[in-house]
């Protein structure tokens, strides 16, 4: 019986493994499976199993094969034998995968030997092998099975093309005839056997991927290949009985049982064609089949389609006219008249503008709204700026001259400058005069207004001019493109009305008319198609969005308009100050223009205050010596002391018009004349200055009705008295000529801070500052406060918690007004905090002769329980020092005497407290080691947030003050 095989892999001189051509399909669908399957299988790790089929992945082509392992070589590398083709290779571990059941099914591949053949000596091994091997590898090849060996390897004889090839390989003398055939387990000569290579792996370095498909198959096509049983092949050769000239006839031993094998496999191969046939004509008439339905289906499609035709035909004209009429309609809702918004007049018979062509109509008029009417710099702007310039070095050279006999040099040029100075203001003023710098700016803040609402946001990306030249462009591209087509719809539509007109007038039958029908009707079904095209068009361009390209132009433009706009408000804003400054210098200027101010008034009042000062000392005497008297007149003595009151009252008012004076003084010097402290140093204007006002040479402690207040401090002197009906403290303190300095700098930066915000400051006043002639001391003068610092009022009725809400917030606030100017009170406490009438929380002065960790270091010891831990380790006062004080004043009042428990870093423990969650949130960020909370956070947390009123306001007539620790 005759087989036909696909060689896949040549062995030896004798030996080849191969495929039956009638397996070829289940080769192709195996390598499908194993390409979908290997890939997602576990890969190898125990000791494999020999019997077990595995996939391994092909080292030549990277596809997946059925092997057997045959022996390991290594940890990691095993000899695989691919069993569906023959051939052998070293594969990785990584390489190998599991197989599934359905996979593990017998070998496709078959091992054929050569009937009657043995190899020869070893020197002919390899070329036997290569002759093999370019005779059969790929190539179909038909075997006669005569023996099956144990190991399953076929012995036969084998045909190809007409050509013996056991005969081709004898005669070429690459193997040899056996002696005995007859056997199927024939012994091999143990001398040949030694012979053959026992592995390919010694004589072959590199092995071909295994075939997953013939590549050439002779007289086989690949739908030969798709129906297995067909083998034109093999039809011809059995025809012929394989009596090529290079055939030998089959071995008489065979006899007839040869010749009836090969007819019984011609027969069969007769009717596997001809069942081929019959299935090939079973579908061709299926095939038939369908297409005839296909066809009756296409026709009634086309029946149902001229059907429609028809319909449509009838109302051909009815549906053009509607679809036309909708369109118009569109058309008609996207226009939108402008006229207002543009104050654009327009002819009746013009229609309506298109509201998304126009739609940045806006943006161009604000285009020229900042460019052609963009408001100019005045011309005398530079000059002013220049001449500014010069005045102020005079005055700075002025201010700062040490020689006085220069001073006079200085002053002249200074005056010549000034001259120059007012004429170049007059000249701006002139021009500015002629700006309407007010209706501009409003117009241009109402343009930024509408045009945030449309446009949105602007970004800060700088832009220039050119943009605008881009944007015009754009602009005007899109109006030519509109312009175009919308004449182009008007142009049809007109001529649709004159038809229209036309058949009216040819339907009129009261009318004459000249024209045949032919002429009225013409081609308007092509004047409708064109009309419906051209409206078309401009609703394309009506509705259309903006592209990306078109969206950047837009955005470039406003965002250019947008600059030029806040420009112009700058340079408005700059011209409105200096019209301001410039109006101001001109009026203050021309008083003093042909005359320079002097001191006679401040003199003059100093010497009536040195006047009145010696009356009161003569009345104090003798009002001492009649209180020392035994005959003393009770009546007279009323009638001094009530002298001696209307004294006083009259010093501190001529004290308040010196103190009037050099404020007015001051400001001279600060504006327009620095000389005046050089010309007159006499008068102490640089001393009134430097102390912000505060510091005072007129003031005495003997003027005063002094009432002292040892209850308060028994450190240093403190007295009360009443100035103008308000009661004040008077405390001294001990200072050298090396602090004096030092003492008016602190309380000047203090009286600045307070005077920012005045009574709404969260700080106490301080009314004035004099030195002790007598004494080295040196006095402040503060309002009293009786009984309102939280140590008293808390001793005498405690305050509810909305009254520490609002008292608490109030010391915040003059915390964040200190520390934003940079001043450190270091002692903080309870007797230097105040509760205004319950409700308005101020911090005490304290003393200006110490710095802020010289008042620490004495806070420590006398209240340290609101001193911070890094304090007691000697570090300096801080902000955050000062936070911590806060902290614990507001613990005292939230809990009042109840015993505290400490960490071990020297904090409160509040864990263990009852308070309001609140509270205890804003507590934990102060009472701590960490960053503590600024003041300005304190004042934003959600505790102060339910205060109504954080601070109330007091009026300048309180009557009573408390006083401050001064430890």
């Amino acid at each position: 019986m005759l087989e036909s095989v696909y060689v896949s892999y040549v062995e030896d001189a004798v030996t080849f493994w191969g495929q039956a051509i009638s397996r070829i399909h289940d080769i192709s669908e195996l390598s499908d499976k194993l390409d979908r399957t290997c890939p997602t299988m576990n890969p190898v790790f125990a000791t494999p199993d020999p019997d077990k089929i595995y996939g391994g992945m092909f080292t030549a082509d990277k596809c997946w094969y059925r092997c057997k392992l045959q022996k390991m070589l290594n940890d990691d590398q095993y000899l695989a034998t691919y069993i569906d083709y023959g051939n052998s290779e070293v594969l990785n571990r990584s390489s190998i995968v599991e197989l599934p059941d359905d996979l593990q099914f017998p070998a496709i591949g078959q091992k054929y030997r050569l009937w009657g053949l043995q190899l020869q000596e070893c020197s002919k091994i390899e070329q036997g092998l290569k002759f093999l091997n370019q005779l059969i590898a790929d190539k179909k090849v038909s075997v006669q099975q005569k023996v099956t060996n144990k190991d399953g390897t076929i012995t036969g004889q084998v045909w190809h093309e007409n050509i013996d090839v056991g005969e081709e390989v004898a005669n070429k003398g690459f193997a040899e005839k056996c002696k005995h055939v007859s056997s199927p387990e024939v012994k091999k000569d143990p001398s040949v056997c030694a012979l053959k290579t026992p592995s390919p792996w010694a004589s072959r370095k590199l092995e071909k991927p295994p075939m997953r498909e013939p590549k050439t198959l002779p007289v086989l096509n690949q739908n030969t290949i798709n129906h297995k049983e067909s083998n034109t092949w093999m039809e011809v050769n059995c025809r012929n009985g394989f009596t090529g000239a290079r055939v030998r006839s089959p071995d008489v031993n065979f006899g007839n049982t040869k010749q009836d094998s090969r007819l019984l496999e011609e027969i069969k191969l007769l009717k596997n064609e001809r069942d081929s046939l019959i299935g090939k004509s079973s579908r061709l008439e299926s095939q038939i089949n369908k297409l005839q339905i296909d066809l009756q289906k296409e026709k009634e499609v086309s029946e149902e389609t001229i059907h429609d035709l028809e319909g449509n035909l009838q109302s051909a004209v009815g549906n053009k006219l509607k679809s036309l009429a909708s369109k118009i309609e569109i058309l008609r809702s996207v226009s939108s008249s402008r006229e207002e918004s543009l104050n654009v007049f327009r002819a009746a018979t013009h229609r309506r503008e298109n509201a998304n062509v126009h739609s940045e109509d806006d943006l161009l008029q604000a285009v020229i709204v900042v460019t052609e009417d963009k408001l100019v710099s005045p011309s005398s702007l530079s000059n002013l700026d220049e001449t500014w310039a010069k005045y102020n070095l005079a005055q700075e050279t002025i201010k700062y001259c040490s020689d006085v006999t220069k001073l006079s040099l200085l002053i002249n040029g200074r005056d010549n400058v000034q001259q120059e100075l007012l004429s170049a203001v007059d000249c701006f003023i002139l021009e500015v005069d002629e700006l309407p710098l007010d209706a501009r700016a409003t117009d241009l803040e109402a343009l930024l207004l509408a045009l945030e609402s449309v446009y949105g946001a602007p970004c800060d990306r700088k832009e220039t001019d050119a943009v605008f030249d881009d944007f015009h462009k754009w602009k005007q591209a899109k109006m030519e493109q509109f312009t175009c087509v919308r004449n182009d719809t008007d142009n049809s539509l007109g001529t649709l009305s004159s038809w229209f007109c036309s058949i009216k007038e040819f339907f009129d039958l009261s009318l004459e008319t000249s024209l045949e029908s032919s002429e009225v009707v013409g081609n308007i079904d092509e004047t409708l198609d064109q009309i419906e095209s051209h409206v078309s068009k401009e609703l394309d361009v009506s509705l259309v969005e903006h592209d990306k390209a078109d969206r950047q132009i837009i955005i470039h433009a406003y965002n250019r308009v947008v600059q030029c706009i806040h420009e112009e408000l700058h340079l408005i804003s700059l011209l409105a100050s200096k019209y301001s400054t410039s109006t101001e210098f001109k009026k203050s200027i021309v008083e003093w223009i042909h005359r320079s101010p002097n001191i006679n008034q401040l003199m003059s009042v100093k010497k009536t205050i040195k006047g009145l000062k010696s009356q009161l000392r003569w009345k104090l005497v003798e009002r001492s010596s009649m209180e020392d008297s035994e005959e003393s007149n009770e009546t007279i003595l009323a009638e001094l002391k009530e002298e001696i009151r209307m004294l006083r009252n009259t010093i501190f008012s001529e004290i308040f018009r010196e103190q009037e004076e050099y404020r007015t003084l001051s400001s001279l010097v600060q504006k327009w004349f620095p000389e005046l402290p050089l010309i007159h140093p006499e008068a102490g204007i640089l001393n009134y200055m430097n102390s912000g006002g505060l510091l005072s040479g007129s003031v005495e402690r003997d003027l005063f009705d002094a009432e002292p207040m040892k209850e308060l401090s028994s450190k240093r002197p403190l007295v009360r008295a009443e100035i103008e009906n308000r009661m004040v403290l008077l405390k001294g303190y001990s200072v050298g000529v090396d602090t004096e300095e030092n003492v008016v700098e602190r309380a000047a930066k203090y009286k600045q801070v307070w005077s920012s915000l005045k009574d709404d400051s969260g700080l106490m006043e301080l009314i004035c500052l004099f030195f002790c002639k007598a004494d080295p001391l040196v006095y402040l003068i503060v309002p009293f406060y009786p009984e309102e610092s939280l140590g008293a009022v808390q001793a005498k009725n405690t305050l509810t918690s909305h009254e520490t809400l609002k008292v608490m917030s109030g010391v915040a606030h003059g915390l964040q007004i200190l520390h934003a100017a940079g001043i450190i009170v270091g002692a903080l406490h309870e007797n230097n905090v105040f509760a205004v009438n319950r409700e308005k929380g101020i911090i005490g002065d304290f003393d200006f002769t110490r710095d802020a960790n010289q008042r620490s270091s004495i806070t420590m010891v006398g209240f340290p329980h609101v001193t911070a831990p890094e304090l007691k380790l000697g570090h300096t006062a801080t902000e955050s020092s000062d936070m911590y004080a806060y902290g614990c004043l507001l613990l005292w009042l939230s809990l009042g005497d109840a015993k505290i428990t400490r960490k071990q870093d020297g904090t409160p423990d509040l864990s263990q407290l009852t308070l309001d969650p609140k509270v205890k949130s804003l507590l934990s960020g102060l009472l701590c080691c960490g960053d503590r909370l600024r003041a300005e956070e304190v004042k934003a947390h959600e505790y102060f947030q339910e205060a109504s009123i954080l601070c109330s306001t007091t009026s300048d007539e309180l009557g009573e003050n408390t006083p401050a620790d001064f430890a």
